[in-house]
């Protein structure tokens, strides 16, 4: 898996955006929103149990993110039509306001090294990716946890507070002073 220090991959896929048929669809790339923060979070499979409630509390905070200056995007190995599918079906997922990457061919998935090796899905990764490309954050849960995004958000406050962050320290707590 990439880490921390990497450069964060190269990608072209389709990601859905919306249930409106007319406006389901559109081509992210990794040039998209350049010069901004990202967050990138991959699940394993659409139509699952833990899956929905990770990717609604990143729904709920993404006002959050974007106040940070972050762009959320989900993902996983399902196609662009499986996951309009999902949010047209589960009501949790129907307003998701970031999309939701559609890496049918698993390049992104392999270029990160998060495929499971025995189910062949994602596993569980979530990316913090800085303004330049570069990976500042990078963490992977096993297929049956569900992640934190409220620690995800904290991560990335602590990430572009520009100094060091203590255990347990919250978003507007100080940061430690080197000695």
């Amino acid at each position: 898996m990439l880490s921390v220090g990497d450069r964060f991959p190269a990608f072209r896929v389709t990601a859905t955006v919306s249930t409106d048929p007319a406006t389901s669809f559109r081509e992210v790339t990794d040039g998209d929103d350049a010069g901004r923060w990202k967050v990138f979070f991959f699940y394993p499979k659409d139509f699952t149990f833990v899956c929905p409630t990770e990717i609604a509390a990143f729904g709920k905070l993404q006002p959050q993110f974007e106040k940070a200056g972050a762009v959320l995007y989900g993902g996983s190995t399902d196609s662009e039509f499986v996951h309009r599918a999902w949010r047209e079906h589960e009501p949790l997922l129907g307003d998701l306001p970031f999309p939701l990457l559609a890496d049918v061919r698993r390049d992104l998935s392999q270029a990160l090294g998060i495929l499971d090796r025995e189910e062949g899905v994602c596993v569980r990764a979530t990316f913090i990716v800085d303004p330049e490309g570069v990976i500042r954050y990078a963490s992977a849960n096993d297929l049956a946890v569900g992640r934190n995004p409220e620690e995800v958000l904290r991560t990335l406050a602590a990430l572009q507070s520009g100094g060091l962050t203590a255990c347990g320290w919250k978003i507007g707590d100080p940061n430690l002073e080197a000695a």
